[in-house]
């Protein structure tokens, strides 16, 4: 199998990175600055040139879906960008009801928090994960890029390509799959109850 395929996909892996707190304006945004920030901060995760990162309608939905509290005077304040930032990293694999029951504790608790932890918090320590993440991604890919090549040693030279890279997407695939339905479980019992926050006004012990 060709391995400027793999060059490829690490190269795009390379440019990819996350948003840091400290990218997002401190002052509120309305709603056309916030589609033009995100457009021009996840630029590198579209797969088309004419693809939208978010648009006002998409904004709009969520807030009307109860993923996202409403805008004080039209504005957008951080907490609303880093919301948004969650809604836009989990809404290619997960459904709005998914999302809704996944974030809805952290924004009844968190997004008016004004001390100890705060939305900003959460977001800052769940990616600081990305780059051990992105190691460990990496070398899986490869590890399953060589296996992927070891496949239909046997076809003709001309089908053994398109062959193996059929092996090696759904060698991806069904990574996707399983991380999808483990998500999905615990989504599932957040639903049910747990784990579960505390209210918000109660004090800790």
């Amino acid at each position: 199998m060709d391995r400027t395929i793999l060059r490829d996909i690490f190269h795009h892996l390379s440019e990819m990175d996350y948003i840091k707190p400290d990218d997002i304006p401190a002052i509120a945004l309305y709603m056309d600055q916030v589609t033009t920030f995100m457009d021009a901060h996840l630029a590198h995760a579209k797969r088309y040139e004419d693809d939208k990162i978010l648009t006002k309608t998409m904004i709009n939905n969520y807030a009307k879906n109860d993923l996202l509290p409403p805008p004080e005077k039209k504005k957008y304040s951080r907490e609303h960008m880093l919301l948004l930032l969650f809604i836009y990293y989990y809404k290619g694999f997960l459904s709005i009801s998914d999302i809704q029951t996944l974030l809805k504790p952290l924004e009844d608790r968190y997004f008016t928090a004004k001390d100890g932890i705060d939305l900003e918090t959460i977001y800052s320590e769940v990616f600081s994960l990305e780059k051990d993440a992105m190691d460990q991604l990496m070398k899986d890919v490869f590890s399953k890029f060589q296996a992927a090549g070891k496949t239909f040693q046997d076809a003709l030279p001309e089908e053994q390509e398109m062959l193996q890279t059929f092996s090696f997407i759904c060698a991806l695939g069904f990574d996707v799959y399983l991380k999808k339905q483990m998500i999905e479980r615990l989504i599932d019992q957040m639903r049910k109850g747990g784990p579960d926050f505390p209210n918000k006004d109660q004090k800790k012990k």
